[in-house]
């Protein structure tokens, strides 16, 4: 399997550390992406190098004249902003091969005999993913996956060729996981989202009992299997989240400790390492990128952009503070507008135990021009207590704000899901010691 694959969208966290995989099991990689980022750097210093900015028809005939594509894999989003983009426009004129990142990982798992471990759900799949993998290293297994987050303990996507499994981090987006057929799978936890994908609540169920009739195994937990209505016993094996041994984890942050009992459950099934071995090595987990994230003391970073992703980074935060009996302040942007149309009212108490949040305008992508931009003021009234928030731009005044509130001893969290010029990227620029 010898071929050049361009990668269009690249600097995403999907697609990216696939770029990574296919370098590393002997592919020519290339490709690009409408923006640089702090993720394109990281696959530059990573070997991943003929990347350019800008997704122009001129710039992708260059590659293709330098060494001709055999296939082009893209991102749902590109196809989603423009269906007639110049890229695919060119790829089709020129009859290249062309998917979406699914085409690419099942040759990739049939070609080196993969097994697929796939982790799924609306929230938790980054960090369960990096904790499979985590165990995976810790037990000196070889081990390749692709994780939609950079981690310490290895690139974001890796290929071993003497591994047994890919871990995948196997999103819903698009449908991308209906794709697949996992060996094993594991739902980190279910409620409505990609709306714009899913047009109901009953879609996106559907979609999910399909993906689990698609998969050999699968683990969740209770309220999964309740809320996705399924029945029997089936080929799953369903967990209580109130297992007194997930409390026995030493992770800050129920959600955590959550993610954490799903890859030891996973892992457990797969090596039959007993459970009280993959617990004290998931103890020193050491995280992952924009996962409660210290940027500078006490300023944070978390990817938490949905209200159940809040609970959980919440939870974190509220543990970290008290052991040094500090406030959490809160700085929130919103991704995508279309998003809040459908989630406006589910935010209730989800910023429950911060001193103060700070709200500001939505990181947009992929919008229907036929919604109006919901406003901060708006949002902040679908809080259950709206007195803790403040509408703020970003801009030198909530610069100002946070350091006063850094001078205090305050714990700062900036939760933002944006890639690109997005408040993740903002806080680093401006914070960030060099």
């Amino acid at each position: 399997m010898v071929m050049h694959v361009y990668f269009s969208g690249i600097g995403g966290t999907g697609i990216g550390p696939l770029a990574l995989i296919a370098k590393a099991a002997g592919l020519t990689v290339s490709g690009s992406d409408k923006q640089d980022s702090g993720y394109i750097d990281y696959l530059r210093k990573h070997g991943v190098t003929n990347i350019h900015i800008g997704q122009s028809h001129e710039q992708i005939a260059t590659v293709h004249s330098k060494q001709p594509i055999d296939w082009y894999v893209y991102s749902s989003a590109v196809e989603k902003e423009s269906p007639d983009a110049p890229e695919l426009q060119f790829v089709r004129d020129q009859k290249i091969m062309m998917t979406k990142r699914d085409g690419l990982i099942n040759l990739i798992l049939k070609d080196k005999k993969l097994k697929l471990i796939a982790v799924a759900g609306t929230h938790g799949k980054t960090t369960t993913t990096a904790m499979a993998v985590w165990l995976f290293k810790q037990l000196k297994l070889p081990i390749s996956y692709s994780v939609g987050a950079k981690i310490s303990f290895g690139d974001m996507g890796e290929y071993a060729p003497k591994s047994e499994y890919f871990v995948y981090e196997c999103d819903e987006f698009d449908r991308n996981f209906l794709a697949f057929e996992p060996y094993i799978s594991l739902i980190s936890g279910v409620s409505w989202d990609h709306h714009e994908i899913f047009p109901t609540r009953e879609d996106y169920q559907q979609a999910f009992r399909e993906f689990i009739g698609q998969s050999k195994w699968t683990i969740l937990w209770q309220d999964d299997f309740d809320y996705l209505e399924l029945r029997g016993s089936g080929n799953y094996s369903v967990q209580d989240p109130g297992n007194k041994q997930i409390r026995a984890i030493a992770l800050l942050g129920l959600y955590n400790r959550l993610d954490a009992w799903l890859a030891i459950q996973a892992v457990h099934e797969l090596t039959s390492q007993p459970i009280a071995l993959l617990m004290k090595h998931m103890n020193e987990f050491p995280g992952l990128q924009r996962r409660m994230e210290q940027i500078v003391p006490n300023l944070y970073s978390d990817y938490a952009h949905t209200p159940e992703k809040i609970r959980g980074a919440m939870s974190v935060a509220l543990e970290m503070a008290a052991k040094k009996n500090q406030a959490v302040v809160v700085v929130y942007e919103p991704l995508t507008n279309r998003r809040q149309h459908y989630m406006i009212d589910d935010y209730g108490d989800c910023f429950d135990g911060a001193k103060k949040v700070y709200w500001i305008p939505s990181y947009l992508a992929r919008e229907d021009p036929k919604q109006p931009i919901i406003l901060p003021t708006e949002l902040i009234t679908h809080l259950s207590n709206p007195s803790i928030a403040e509408a703020y731009e970003r801009d030198d005044k909530l610069i100002k704000t946070i350091k006063e509130h850094l001078k205090k001893g305050d714990m700062v969290v900036a939760m933002a899901g944006g890639g690109g010029d997005s408040l993740d990227e903002w806080i680093r620029e401006n914070f960030a010691v060099n």
